[in-house]
């Protein structure tokens, strides 16, 4: 989900579910790519994811985005109550919107303009590793609008071991941003 704020005025962007990753030049980010959510340290999928989508960004000669740490706490705490609670939504089961729950880590404290986007996604076994989560975002057409936005300056990066259904697998939540 995207959302947009320019002196006062929010307007409702485009909902999509994806995630984004570092430079492709950085080797050794992408090398957890392929390696299931159970399987591998959070910090090494954050970074594979990272480095995923922003191989994607550079295939489309978009600037890579940064990791930030802000958004990544906004995202880290809706894949867990995702996981934790079993639901799948942009929407949290008190009613937070990604905007209230990006505001409440201070991103947009103090920002005459931004704009914010959040994308979802988790997977079980094979299907839950970054570059498997990337390439489901890419094939939809809204996930890839929002992964190559040019928009977006960071992202935050959230990834926790379970899955809404309960089980093993991966849920994965990234929030995009663009303040000034």
């Amino acid at each position: 989900m995207s959302f947009t704020k320019s002196v006062g005025l929010v307007v409702a962007a485009l909902a999509v579910l994806l995630f984004a990753a570092p430079n492709a030049s950085a080797a050794g980010a992408c090398s957890a790519a392929n390696v299931t959510a159970a399987k591998a340290s959070k910090r090494a999928l954050v970074r594979a994811t990272l480095c995923v989508l922003n191989a994607e960004r550079a295939r489309h000669r978009l600037r890579p985005l940064r990791l930030n740490h802000r958004l990544s706490m906004a995202a880290q705490r809706h894949s867990r109550s995702m996981a934790r609670q079993r639901f799948f939504s942009h929407t949290s089961l008190s009613g937070a919107s990604f905007v209230d729950r990006i505001r409440s880590t201070g991103y947009l404290s103090g920002a005459r303009s931004w704009a914010v986007g959040e994308n979802i996604a988790y997977g079980s076994g094979r299907r839950s590793t970054p570059r498997s989560i990337g390439s489901a975002w890419m094939n939809s057409p809204p996930h890839r609008a929002n992964v190559l936005s040019r928009s977006y300056r960071s992202i935050g990066i959230g990834i926790v071991t379970g899955t809404p259904r309960g089980g093993g697998g991966g849920t994965y939540t990234t929030d995009f941003g663009r303040r000034s």
